[in-house]
């Protein structure tokens, strides 16, 4: 059984998001797997039709976390999956966390034969490569490994949000094991496939060979990069622009 966790709160993604992030899943996998997804809307959304989460997708309810807004509603609420089984609704073993806005394109098989020891694998953050810090976009961890994480965090809350400016960061370095994806696996969809300026103006953004999961941190999100939509001020438009990424389709549905 292959193990699959999203988190969905706020009103940035709606339903639709989730069922088609399972739907990828599903896609890619081979035997049996489960899917949860910690949501605050479970009641609002969980239904049979086109409207709400597919019947399939397991809710459970998406833990607040003890920490001053805006903090709490931002990535750091993610540091919620580190807490123990007992704290975590009795889930258990290896899961695969993905974002909601990622667009899966391979197998994800990989994912779970890969070092298969390793209690924390996550994608390189690309935007800073090299620097050992990880892309909580995609990573797969082992309940309960590391519950210290989300105990510091809100015991030292202060101290920890003064030095660290997101949860990527601080887990990347607060973290006592932490091991990465093959570089080529996963990748960020504004550093790896949109082409270099001013090359963006009439080339299409591409997709690698070897990517099994792509990236949308920010904006664009996924609708709307394959649409050629890159949401910016004006000023800004002079290099924040693409064409449309249509392979997008293939996959993201």
């Amino acid at each position: 059984m292959k193990q699959f966790i999203c988190m969905k709160w706020g009103k940035l993604y709606g339903p639709d998001y989730v069922n088609t992030l399972y739907r990828m899943v599903s896609r890619n996998v081979t035997g049996p797997i489960r899917f949860v997804c910690l949501t605050d809307d479970a009641q609002g959304i969980l239904t049979d039709d086109a409207q709400g989460i597919l019947p399939d997708v397991e809710t459970l309810p998406c833990p607040e976390i003890d920490l001053p807004a805006p903090h709490n509603n931002r990535g750091w609420r993610k540091l919620n999956l580190y807490a123990p089984s007992e704290r975590l609704f009795g889930l258990e073993g290896d899961w695969l966390y993905l974002d909601l806005d990622v667009v899966v394109t391979g197998s994800l098989d990989p994912f779970f034969e890969y070092r298969p020891e390793a209690d924390f694998i996550v994608m390189q953050n690309w935007t800073q490569p090299g620097s050992g810090i990880g892309n909580t976009s995609c990573y797969r961890f082992r309940v309960g490994s590391h519950a210290y994480l989300l105990d510091d965090l809100v015991e030292q809350q202060d101290e920890t949000l003064s030095l660290y400016r997101n949860s990527q960061t601080y887990i990347s370095r607060s973290i006592r094991r932490i091991e990465f994806w093959p570089d080529d696996w996963c990748v960020l969809f504004k550093t790896h496939c949109v082409p270099p300026w001013p090359q963006r103006f009439w080339k299409e953004p591409v997709l690698p060979e070897t990517a099994h999961v792509v990236a949308f941190p920010g904006v664009p999100n996924p609708h709307q990069a394959v649409r050629g939509e890159w949401p910016a001020p004006w000023y800004k438009k002079s290099y924040k622009f693409i064409r449309p990424a249509r392979w997008i389709e293939r996959y993201w549905q």
